[in-house]
């Protein structure tokens, strides 16, 4: 078993996929009816599946997201994904590190339909994920 991808309701789908596509996504395919509103399929350089869905049904209008907290994105480097974001006119906060250090790094940044995006920059040597050995003793 394995979580394919996530779905999003984006309220305009312009400035979403603007926005996307400033952070790094790139567009996989569309599915342009479906009972939800069309469906954007996006991933990122380097992943080899999609990761986000972008769903736009212009009849819904607002999008008050509600019990999604956050997506997290692991970068490279986030001093250096600012820099790219801030160029395309995207802002993001402060980066900050959780344990201290200079190499575990964090920022955050939130697109159009308010959903916030958690920018993470792992330390030398951590695998691309999260696991099981994060939280052991």
């Amino acid at each position: 078993m394995r979580t394919l991808h996530i779905g999003l309701q984006v309220a305009d789908l312009e400035p979403s996929l603007a926005f996307y596509t400033a952070l790094g996504y790139t567009v996989v395919g569309t599915v342009p009816q479906t009972e939800f509103g069309s469906l954007t399929m996006l991933k990122l350089p380097g992943d080899e599946f999609v990761a986000l869905e972008l769903v736009h049904s212009p009849d819904i209008g607002h999008v008050a997201p509600q019990g999604f907290n956050h997506l997290v994105i692991k970068v490279e480097s986030v001093t250096a994904t600012i820099a790219h974001l801030a160029a395309r006119g995207v802002s993001a906060e402060a980066p900050s590190s959780p344990d201290g250090s200079e190499d575990f790094l964090t920022s955050w940044i939130t697109d159009p339909d308010g959903y916030r995006i958690e920018l993470v920059q792992w330390p030398a040597g951590h695998a691309d994920g999260m696991s099981e050995s994060d939280f052991s003793g």
